[in-house]
């Protein structure tokens, strides 16, 4: 457990950014949904506790999660061109949610990037498996 003290901070920091280079695209783009679902939920428990600041502060990491992954799309994929429409969408909700501290809007959002993870995992199986099976 990371304690909220200089020296557990920075151990945290340290791990997170060494997870970030060992890893794989694949687990990479996971930590990014991810984030944006754990950036979601502080949003909403910031509203909740009317923490406006919080919750500006929460939903502007969200935002620029989607950001990054609208960045690193190659659009040569036709699913390319469909996640930039989704992910547009995303951040344009983002940004209404924020505007108005919109818990529908919140929850939205949090439900497709929930999907989105979802969906990524079990894609990430498929394809461990058909490698794995390429290599027999």
């Amino acid at each position: 457990m990371i304690l909220n003290n200089g020296y557990d901070t920075k151990a945290g920091n340290q791990y997170r950014k060494d997870a970030t280079f060992t890893s794989t695209p694949e687990e990479l783009t996971l930590m990014l949904y991810n984030g944006i679902i754990k950036f979601i939920m502080q949003a909403q428990a910031a509203v909740e506790n009317n923490d406006i600041k919080k919750a500006h502060d929460s939903i502007i990491r969200a935002e620029d999660i989607i950001s990054e992954l609208r960045s690193t799309l190659d659009m040569n994929y036709e699913i390319s061109k469909n996640l930039l429409l989704l992910y547009d969408y995303m951040h344009r909700r983002l940004i209404e949610a924020n505007i108005k501290k919109d818990m529908d809007i919140l929850e939205e959002v949090l439900g497709l990037a929930k999907d989105l993870r979802d969906i990524w995992v079990q894609a990430v199986k498929i394809v461990k498996k058909q490698y794995k099976a390429r290599e027999a």
